[in-house]
């Protein structure tokens, strides 16, 4: 069991889905973005506690912590062990006293709950190397234009089965050129 440290670098609108944003997650010790969707009420929450913003009533992200901290429990760390369908399992590892507890948790849970906690998060090897996405370093792409760059880093964060998608509909609307980006990004990825 090989465990790579996350840090989060982004949270955006998913312009595939509907009420649903992405949680970019980026190896603290390589180059390589893990994209996660996750509802809006997730978003929310850790969207909240990155800016340091507080709800005139606790959300529930809130209610747990203060819950777990009032009986000197705390989350030691967030563990990202599988990926399976396209989904990831998560756990939050816990401790009371000397007690440690592992739960099971949705993974956009588990990085609010990160963020609130202070504590690390964590990938499995296979997990970052089956969802991760290259990012290229800047001097890479010194030929690029900006709108060229926006673009690639747009379709970097897309799954295989969206990119495909929206190949299509830029070939239906003879967006040619944007259609040869989406193409360069699914050779990089050998499909």
């Amino acid at each position: 069991m090989s465990k790579i440290r996350l840090h989060i670098t982004g949270l955006s609108f998913s312009k595939m889905q509907d009420n649903a944003y992405v949680l970019i997650l980026a190896e603290a010790n390589g180059t390589r973005r893990i994209p996660i969707i996750i509802g809006g009420i997730e978003a929310q929450s850790i969207a909240m506690e990155m800016e340091n913003l507080h709800a005139p009533r606790p959300l529930t992200h809130d209610l747990f912590y203060a819950f777990a901290r009032s009986f000197g429990i705390t989350l030691t760390e967030v563990y990202i062990e599988r990926l399976q369908e396209g989904i990831f399992y998560s756990k939050i590892i816990a401790l009371s006293g000397e007690t440690r507890v592992e739960l099971d948790s949705r993974t956009s849970d588990a990085v609010a709950l990160a963020i609130r906690f202070k504590c690390p998060i964590y990938a499995e090897q296979s997990v970052v190397d089956r969802a991760g996405i290259e990012i290229q370093p800047q001097q890479e792409h010194e030929d690029s234009t900006p709108a060229e760059d926006d673009s690639q880093t747009e379709f970097m964060m897309k799954t295989d089965d969206e990119l495909q998608e929206l190949l299509q509909i830029a070939i239906s609307n003879e967006d040619y050129e944007k259609a040869s980006l989406i193409r360069d990004e699914l050779k990089k990825r050998n499909i």
